[in-house]
């Protein structure tokens, strides 16, 4: 029997998930789960890493102190591009910034003034959002920031974690794939793209492969936590540890690792970089075993996420679960968003009612047709995405995979069924916290590869199929909605 513990730290909360292998399967157990709050001050939109990282050790005691436990594993992932500036001494520098924070806003266009988009892509094969590393390193340059003058390190936000719990200064290459300054093609930084915008390249860490044992955790996590385990850099980026956990074989297939964000893509040997998926804004992110995880990110339940958070606010205290029956029977197709209008924080459902009225389009009345437009917009998006992929590609893609906390969600899959006309394949809804297991069991040699991995995922966990049932409403709203982005 083999005990591993999976640090899952999402845009939204974080858990401590304990896996066990016995008999030739996978079981997991959540140990630990805590909020994942931003702190906003005068001066911007902060992660309170601090408090993530007491977090951690809490999970830690819970499997040490509490539970007694014996680990062949610890590995952390999180969401991506966001970075902590260390000195030469390891002092952070300054608070992690959200990659919310409206300091990013236009930052795109002010780079492109500098190195052309086209450029851009090439080198690094990477979607542009203005939250990108790249980005929000610009903006710091642009507002003379002080501690990017002092920085001897840059860290992705799982690699800090990392170094607090074994010292070890590195950057795990999925988690470096997101920042858009790595070059997928040649395996490298791109320094010379940071040259050319005068951002300081030799703060910048080793990378390392996932499944990297980083070392042992240090003595004053050990005396804390009351057990010492290897540390892995386990496949770092959340999403690349969700795709690591699709249990699917063979091609022919796509998936969507729903949350917060929702990411849709294929996996592939070698990066796809070309003026097609430039002019698609694609990405090119690594994952497990050395393949490409060539993506589309979409704002995903976030929406549904600020809305909650909106009403909360007024004194109605929704559960998601509610907020789906109320969206079950609401009135159908009242209208549709571009879900990735809606990126920054405050009054979501406000701004959806006045998005929808200067479309021109029926006003959404109530929280069950607001919370039911997002889920058609969102399926409708994702068909979208499924036509451009498979256009890329040149063939089609049969199945869909959908993973990670937002495959609960039996609304929006059968949406999606519906709005592609695609078998879905549903679950594990918890393939980030596997992924990141699977990757410490390759690093501990207790698995050979991917497809290994890929295996055991089948072999222990249920998995629910959602077909397709014809409905040509469903083709009138897609209509609707590609009318709408190409009027906007």
């Amino acid at each position: 029997m083999e005990h591993y513990l999976a640090f899952d730290l999402g845009a939204e909360s974080g858990r401590a998930i304990l896996g066990t292998i016995s008999e030739g399967r996978l079981t997991l157990e959540e140990l630990h789960r805590f909020p994942n709050v931003p702190v906003r001050v005068v001066t911007g939109l902060y992660w309170d890493t601090f408090q993530l990282f007491r977090e951690i050790l809490q999970g830690l005691s819970i499997a040490g102190r509490e539970r007694k436990l014996k680990l062949n594993g610890v590995g952390v992932d999180t969401w991506g591009v966001d970075f902590a500036l260390l000195d030469h001494d390891g002092e952070l520098l300054v608070s992690p910034r959200h990659y919310r924070d409206v300091r990013n806003e236009g930052m795109p266009e002010k780079i492109f003034q500098v190195v052309p988009r086209e450029k851009i892509f090439a080198k690094t094969g990477i979607q542009f959002m203005q939250f990108n590393t790249l980005c929000q390193l610009y903006a710091m340059k642009l507002a003379g920031s002080k501690a990017l003058e002092a920085a001897s390190s840059l860290l992705f936000m799982p690699d800090l974690f990392n170094y607090w719990l074994t010292h070890r200064r590195c950057s795990e290459v999925t988690i470096a794939s997101t920042s858009q300054f790595y070059n997928p093609v040649d395996k490298r930084w791109a320094t010379e793209l940071l040259d050319k915008l005068g951002l300081p390249a030799a703060m910048l860490a080793e990378i390392v492969p996932p499944g990297t044992q980083l070392g042992e955790l240090l003595p004053y996590v050990c005396n804390a936590v009351r057990l010492n385990a290897p540390v892995y850099a386990t496949a770092s980026h959340d999403t690349a540890s969700a795709v690591a956990a699709v249990p699917a074989s063979g091609d022919g297939w796509c998936y969507i690792s729903s949350g917060t964000w929702s990411l849709m893509g294929v996996e592939l040997d070698k990066p796809l970089i070309n003026e097609q998926s430039l002019a698609l804004n694609f990405t090119n992110e690594i994952g497990l075993g050395k393949k490409v995880r060539f993506l589309k990110n979409i704002s995903g339940l976030w929406l549904l996420q600020e809305c909650r958070r909106a009403w909360a606010e007024e004194g109605h205290n929704y559960s998601y679960e509610e907020l789906t029956q109320l969206a079950e029977s609401a009135r159908p197709f009242v209208a549709v968003i571009d879900p990735d209008a809606f990126l920054l924080q405050g009054q979501m459902p406000t701004r959806i009612t006045a998005y929808c009225r200067a479309s021109e389009q029926t006003v959404p009345e109530n929280p069950g047709e607001i919370c039911r437009v997002i889920m058609e917009s969102l399926a409708l998006r994702y068909r979208q995405v499924l036509e451009s992929i498979e256009a890329l590609l040149g063939r089609k893609l049969g199945v869909i995979h959908i993973v990670g906390g937002g495959s609960r969600n039996k609304l929006l899959n059968r949406f999606v069924a519906q709005a592609t006309k695609r078998p879905v394949v549903v679950g594990p809804a918890e393939a980030t916290a596997a992924g990141n297991i699977l990757g410490q069991m390759i690093g501990a040699g207790s698995l050979k590869g991917l497809e290994e991995a890929r295996s055991l995922i089948r072999q222990s966990f249920k998995l629910e199929i959602e077909d397709p049932k014809a409905d040509p409403a469903w083709d009138n709203a897609y209509e609707r909605f590609c009318t709408l982005q190409e009027n906007h």
